[in-house]
């Protein structure tokens, strides 16, 4: 990466939010807007970041709302919530008008993990010609509830929720603090030197870490995941879209990703069976297949 360039903007109600502009030594043009999932935050991706950069790509991300340098919901900073997926909706309209429109004369690439695969999905509906492709990496489509049946942790949710627990952590997302879980105890990558290299930038940068998700913020992806299933959602996104699944996904259902995919118009859907959630933090070969099928989508 030649060059950098990091700024704060305003969300449309006034939430600040960082963003990233990274731009490669010989441009060629081409832009890739990089979504990050829950918790996440821009430096965690710098080799992802490098190895667009290396395809002539200039990269601009940005911290979601309530997580990474981007401004906390809540007075609890370890806290991940959100009344509305729509102020998600809102973040990123926010960041394309003021950071990525005055770089890009016309349609950028997403690349979007999880959470960001969610939210790329309700952009790419919402606002069809917003982007000229797509990759989501294991799109949070549907959650996995590990052994309890889906709909007993909905109901559990929503009446946590009803009963004004919306903004505390849901049972057991506090021990999500990054400082308390050790590579043995993660979900999300079979590669330790990777996991350890952001638990180092989280121990160099202690505020930009996040424990796991409030009832609220759970709330608010079941309603947004409720009505991407619903029939004609995503037969309406015609951008084309390449979908990675994870064949040992944690986190997301990989049969959800894998259903939402083959609904599709332009939607081509490829599965990684060795991978944990987290494929672009994944062990080299794992991450040479997905760049493989990258560069393949790409042409």
């Amino acid at each position: 990466m030649a060059q950098f360039d990091f700024k704060f903007i305003s969300a449309s109600d006034g939430r600040r939010l960082r963003t990233g502009v990274f731009a490669p030594e010989r441009p060629r043009g081409r832009v890739a807007v990089l979504l990050s999932g829950q918790s996440e935050f821009i430096e965690k991706y710098l080799e992802v970041i490098g190895e667009l950069n290396a395809r002539g790509f200039t990269v601009a991300t940005f911290d979601w709302r309530g997580q990474g340098g981007s401004a906390r919901a809540l007075t609890q900073p370890l806290k991940s919530y959100v009344g509305d997926f729509a102020e998600y909706d809102d973040d990123l309209q926010s960041f394309m008008a003021e950071v990525v429109a005055p770089i890009s004369a016309t349609a950028p690439l997403v690349l979007a993990h999880s959470m960001g695969g969610h939210m790329a999905l309700r952009a790419l509906h919402d606002q069809p010609g917003m982007f000229s492709r797509a990759m989501l990496v294991a799109p949070m489509v549907g959650i996995s509830t590990r052994g309890y049946p889906g709909s007993l942790a909905r109901a559990m949710t929503a009446l946590q929720t009803f009963a004004g627990k919306g903004r505390e952590f849901a049972w057991g997302m506090a021990e999500r603090d990054p400082f308390l879980i050790d590579f043995s105890r993660q979900l999300c990558t079979s590669d330790s030197a990777r996991f350890e290299r952001t638990q180092k930038i989280l121990r160099a940068h202690p505020e930009l870490r996040l424990a796991g998700p409030t009832w609220g913020w759970i709330e608010a992806a079941y309603r947004s995941m409720k009505r991407q299933s619903e029939a004609g959602y995503a037969e309406a996104i015609r951008t084309p879209t390449l979908v990675f699944g994870a064949g040992k996904d944690r986190i997301v259902l990989t049969e959800a990703v894998r259903r939402f995919a083959s609904r599709l118009p332009n939607g081509r859907y490829v599965e990684i069976a060795d991978a944990e959630h987290e494929i672009l933090m994944e062990a080299d070969a794992i991450r040479e297949e997905f760049w493989r099928a990258f560069d393949g989508f790409m042409g």
